[in-house]
């Protein structure tokens, strides 16, 4: 039995060369603002979430003279909605502790790369980084 001719079935040479019927375009990630310190969208939305709980902690701080104790402490800040307190956030997986005098927060993707770093933060409001490992206090800081 003699091969079909591929130039009769151009789909199939589409697939030869793509691996896939359908190939996703990848579109670079387009800064949100002006310095924006994301490398993909997840990162954009993780660094909206680690600055949402930052300045919802401050507000609950200055009013209460304690940071939050929980999540679910924050929702009545104004900022934080009760589905903020999910520790499942697309991506990436959210971890809460409350510590003496503070809180830490870190935010660890599902699948550590260049565009899918760890976050950490906690009562100094500073956000750190890392692309290796769980972020901490001692990664580097994000800009």
């Amino acid at each position: 039995m003699k091969p079909p001719h591929l130039s009769a079935m151009p789909w199939i040479t589409l697939v030869l060369l793509t691996g896939s019927l359908l190939a996703p375009a990848q579109t670079p990630y387009q800064p949100k603002f002006p310095g924006d310190p994301a490398r993909s969208e997840s990162e954009a939305n993780a660094l909206g979430y680690m600055r949402t709980v930052i300045r919802a902690q401050r507000q609950y701080n200055k009013a209460n003279q304690k940071y939050a104790a929980t999540l679910a402490d924050l929702v009545h800040t104004g900022s934080f909605t009760r589905r903020m307190a999910n520790p499942e956030r697309g991506d990436y997986t959210v971890t809460f502790h409350p510590r003496k005098d503070g809180y830490e927060l870190m935010l660890t993707p599902k699948q550590l790369a260049a565009d899918h770093r760890s976050f950490y933060a906690n009562e100094d409001g500073a956000i750190h980084a890392d692309e290796e490992k769980p972020a901490t206090e001692d990664s580097p800081k994000v800009k």
